[in-house]
């Protein structure tokens, strides 16, 4: 299909141009189940997200083993419950400082939490987007964690991806994909999106994943230029949170503060895809 390529590298692009849009730097993101891995009993299409959550929250892990990437020190563990066995990503990350500083960008009231994985996926699913794989609350050694689902059938990431050429099969999709993303990271407030965490699938559906420097509690949009187009499902999706519904969701993995900031942003990101009109707004189709 013939079109313009909207990449991560467009993404970041845009980002750079605003100072305050990459406040730590880039981090490689721990690397998801490939076709070589053991399969799991069920594969995560079988099953719901519910259901998804109830494994990560009860089976037993019965072997892990440190990723090797990233700075959050993050854990791949295998869990089974006698008749799924599957893996998951385990993050115990929580540091805050007064002041971080990185090459080019400082930010204050710093903050990478194991939390932030567990609230961006609860976020996600409110609004209906579908692209951040499921996060749980759960002790580790006597540490609260976040267990994260491990993607199967990944194909690259977008650092792949973009060092390899590789062009999508279907340009209009995936740009429909990258534009979510944006819509969700200005959102969030992610300070953290880089090309070693956003997977792709052989269907070429994307996730996004590593939230854990997101959820900032700034009013104003990290970069409104990267806000252009969003599905209509997660507009009315956007549309519907309020504090209460925030609270109850995240309100154990945010301060009020954080949500407050997350909706202001809401109503800002809102505004600009409405004043885009029905140019602004597709209808997503399924990968």
């Amino acid at each position: 299909m013939r079109g313009v390529l909207l990449g991560t590298a467009a993404l970041l692009a845009l980002s750079i141009a605003t100072p305050a849009a990459r406040l730590a730097p880039p981090r490689q993101a721990a690397p998801s189940a490939t076709p070589a891995a053991a399969a799991p009993a069920q594969n995560q299409t079988a099953l719901t997200d519910e259901q998804i959550e109830h494994f990560l929250k009860e089976a037993k892990v019965v072997k892990t083993k440190g990723i090797g990437k990233g700075v959050t020190g993050a854990t791949r563990a295998t869990l089974t419950d006698g008749v799924i066995t599957h893996d998951a990503q385990i993050q115990q990350i929580e540091e805050k400082k007064a002041q971080f500083d990185a090459p080019g960008a400082q930010e204050f009231n710093f903050e990478d939490s194991w939390r932030f994985n567990v609230a961006a996926y609860r976020v996600n699913k409110m609004i209906g987007l579908d692209m951040v794989p499921v996060s749980i609350s759960r002790p580790w050694q006597s540490k609260p964690s976040a267990f994260t689902w491990w993607i199967d059938d990944v194909m690259m990431d977008e650092g792949k991806r973009l060092k390899d050429k590789t062009q999508p099969p279907d340009t209009a999709v995936w740009n429909e994909q990258m534009q979510l993303v944006r819509v969700f990271d200005q959102l969030i407030y992610n300070v953290d999106r880089n090309v070693g965490n956003l997977l792709i699938c052989k269907n070429w559906k994307v996730w996004a994943i590593d939230h854990t420097r997101a959820f900032r509690t700034q009013s104003s949009l990290k970069s409104a230029a990267q806000i252009t187009r969003c599905d209509r499902t997660v507009l009315e999706g956007l549309k519907t949170l309020d504090k209460p519904s925030l609270k109850a969701q995240i309100g154990e993995f945010v301060t009020d503060y954080q949500i407050n900031g997350l909706l202001a942003r809401r109503d800002k990101i809102v505004e600009i895809l409405e004043k885009g009109g029905p140019a602004a707004l597709f209808t997503r189709k399924a990968n």
